[in-house]
């Protein structure tokens, strides 16, 4: 599903950054390009791409970076054939969930030059401790360039006098922060993937044309006909170079030589709703995860007709629909339609008055099928519920076509806490699930017949091949697996 935030009071939670990597293609630019367009589910902010090449004079960085679509900023082929030259490139589509949106520095990848060469690095994660580094640095005499938590990473790295070599630079670096990161640092010879001891984010590795890979989510390979290999390892660096490619192998370096007892904690929310459904992250297919959890709410949370009045599954598109699907599948009485159709042309540029942004609300995004929902007992499925908003404005466009009955149901349990590790909640006074005492109050707010949500327990049982204690759940639960700073201010160190 496209990040949505920010449009029209479309609430949805948003993660909040994909990257992809190649090490070892004639056509770098190009498969970091639609790597990136494959991937603009997770960001649609910003993007930027950087490249590396050698030449006589020494090795170049070459990078374009700007807001908007992916397809948008490299309209102009010339960027990727003529100015984005290189065998090895990065590359990063942004929604904010640490620094100003606004201000163009902070888009990334970030590249700096220091004395052991170039650096470029791009980040999916929020660091918990950024702060306190931040402020360390500052007093020791560092200058920032960015608001975002990932420009500390590479002052780690540039002022580390613990290794003199890079790699174990950027490994003693890696050590010192805290929280949710998935990167790629593209450096002056080789390509490093690394992720965080818990394993937060995900991030895949795969081969092309001799050479290797790296993405968020196995969508970004499809569409380059990358061969899938793995995940990258929760606390593992892999290091792609020359040698590499000769090798036909990659090196594995562990950040920490044990990681947490309690890990690995893979963000639940990429499964519910964040990644494509057509991808493997985690090591698991998106649809399979989700067709299971439809199938755990329908058995737990079923909507059954007392009178004979045909039930229809209707999903809200599109991280939904395949949750609604397997809904349908336990229960075979009802009938799954398409009942909301929604229109993915809501761009970014699109201006109304305030006041008719409020009138028009999720209008703009979605529209009914009034003859599939007259007279008709509707079960609408949805992934989460965050602010609500949104939820409510579903149910009342909904009902301008004359169901019997609009009974809700919700792919996961109610969402109490803020994120820390990289989803762009709200303030937890925000959450629906705050501003009321109870499930029947919150129903009562949407003006349906009835709602219910998985919980806890239900939600982790359709994690198949999983162990229940291997993910996060801390917007659910408030058991957060590291520790954390509640005084967390995304745009804290912006301009004033």
């Amino acid at each position: 599903m496209l990040n949505n935030s920010g449009l029209f009071g479309y609430e949805k939670p948003n993660d909040y950054c994909g990257v992809f990597g190649v090490f070892g293609s004639s056509s770098a630019a190009i498969d970091t390009f639609y790597g990136l367009y494959s991937l603009q589910h997770r960001g649609q902010e910003s993007a930027g791409i950087v490249t590396l090449e050698p030449t006589q004079k020494g090795t170049v960085f070459h990078f374009h970076k700007d807001f908007g679509l992916v397809a948008d900023i490299f309209s102009d082929e010339r960027i990727l054939t003529e100015n984005l030259r290189g065998y090895a490139a990065i590359g990063h589509n942004r929604y904010s969930t640490s620094g100003s949106s606004t201000a163009k520095k902070n888009i990334q990848p970030f590249t700096v030059n220091y004395k052991f060469g170039h650096l470029a690095v791009a980040h999916n994660g929020n660091l918990t401790n950024a702060d306190e580094i931040r402020e360390e640095l500052v007093e020791d005499g560092a200058i920032f360039q960015t608001t975002s938590d990932t420009e500390v990473i590479l002052h780690l790295i540039a002022r580390c006098k613990e290794a003199g070599d890079q790699t174990e630079q950027i490994r003693k670096a890696l050590q010192k922060v805290k929280g949710a990161y998935s990167l790629l640092i593209l450096t002056d010879d080789k390509l490093i993937a690394a992720r965080d001891p818990y394993g937060f984010k995900p991030l895949s590795m795969g081969r092309i044309n001799g050479g290797y890979a790296f993405a968020s989510e196995t969508c970004a390979f499809d569409i380059n006909k990358i061969e899938y290999l793995r995940e990258v390892e929760p606390g593992e660096m892999v290091v792609v170079d020359n040698g590499s490619l000769e090798r036909g192998e990659i090196r594995s370096i562990k950040i920490f030589d044990e990681n947490p007892k309690n890990a690995p904690k893979h963000c639940i929310f990429e499964f519910i709703y964040f990644s494509r459904p057509d991808s493997r992250i985690f090591g698991a297919s998106v649809d399979k995860i989700r067709r299971k959890l439809g199938k755990v709410l329908a058995e737990n949370h079923p909507v059954i007709s007392r009178d004979g009045t045909q039930v229809i599954v209707v999903s809200v598109p599109d991280s939904s629909n395949t949750i609604a699907l397997g809904y349908q599948k336990r229960l075979p009485e009802s009938k799954l339609e398409i009942g909301l159709i929604r229109s993915h042309y809501v761009g970014r540029t699109f201006i109304q008055p305030a006041q008719r942004k409020r009138e028009v609300g999720v209008r703009i995004k979605f529209n009914i099928v009034k003859g599939v929902l007259k007279d008709k007992i509707v079960v609408l499925i949805d992934d989460s519920i965050v602010r609500g908003t949104t939820s409510k404005q579903l149910v009342e466009l909904i009902k301008e076509a004359e169901p019997r009955e609009i009974h809700l149901r919700i792919a996961s349990p109610p969402i109490f806490h803020p994120c820390f590790y990289g989803m762009d909640f709200p303030s937890k006074e925000e959450l629906i699930a705050n501003r009321f005492d109870s499930i029947e109050e919150i129903r009562k707010y949407l003006g349906v017949d009835s709602l219910e949500y998985l919980t806890p327990e239900e939600m982790l049982s359709a994690m198949t091949d999983y162990a229940p204690q291997d993910f996060c759940t801390a917007c659910f639960t408030g058991e957060y697996p590291t520790e954390i700073s509640t005084n967390f201010q995304k745009e804290k160190y912006d301009e004033e």
